[in-house]
């Protein structure tokens, strides 16, 4: 597994002699949002002002990038909007978007992923997080979905429940019940990203459990999961 966090700068790049081609043909994307390319083919935005601060960091290489900055310019826009409103208090709002980047087996006939955590705070007495993810199969030039990846759903979900409860009961420190008519829908298993020895699973603030857990992950081994199509 590579897993690619983002974690750079700007002095970062120049410093490294990273500035290049793809750097250049990438800037403009990222400009559109209001930032500036740094190492490793990230797009970093900082935007302050009296109603709202606005961080976002994304890779401007994802081969499917119109799906990504597309829901990144949805979310932006929602939240401006939000924050703009006359009348609202407890500003400036804050919205912030973290990106990590996983990839498996080779370059072209792999599969790369995106998982982006999403924090918003509009205000309220609550924050909250969840998260969005994008996968691609560079082999047949297509996004990975759920049911791309497991035609067999039902059978898929199956097995996921019982590792992700432990997995999600063991992080917050107590046995943690989700009944089985939640546990077993499909819907709740949608943001995911693939590595080679792993499938890992994010949910939001309140999706499986109750919202004082905040947003989680658990990763379930490829091994106890029917084949994957990838």
């Amino acid at each position: 597994m590579r897993t690619l966090v983002v974690a750079a700068t700007a002095v970062m790049l120049s410093g490294a002699g990273l500035v290049g081609p793809a750097v250049a043909t990438a800037a403009p994307l990222c400009a559109e949002f209001g930032g500036g390319v740094v190492a490793d083919q990230m797009c970093e935005v900082h935007i302050s002002d009296p109603q709202y601060v606005l961080d976002m960091t994304f890779p401007v290489d994802y081969p499917d990038e119109m799906a990504l900055t597309d829901y990144l310019a949805q979310t932006r826009d929602g939240f401006v909007n939000v924050a703009e409103m006359p009348g609202n208090w407890n500003r400036p709002y804050a919205l912030d978007v973290k990106s990590t980047r996983f990839s498996t087996g080779r370059p072209s006939t792999g599969t790369r992923s995106v998982a982006l955590e999403v924090y918003q705070n509009v205000g309220g007495a609550h924050p909250s997080t969840w998260y969005k993810t994008f996968n691609y199969n560079d082999a047949t030039k297509a996004p990975i979905t759920f049911g791309t990846l497991f035609p067999g759903g039902a059978d898929a979900v199956e097995a996921i429940y019982p590792i992700v409860m432990r997995t999600l009961s063991q992080q917050v420190g107590q046995p943690s019940i989700v009944p089985v008519v939640d546990g077993l829908d499909p819907t709740h298993y949608q943001n995911f990203v693939l590595t080679d020895d792993a499938v890992i699973f994010y949910f939001g603030q309140g999706e499986l459990l109750p919202e004082a857990a905040g947003a989680l992950q658990a990763s379930v081994p490829r091994s106890a999961l029917p084949p994957l199509q990838v």
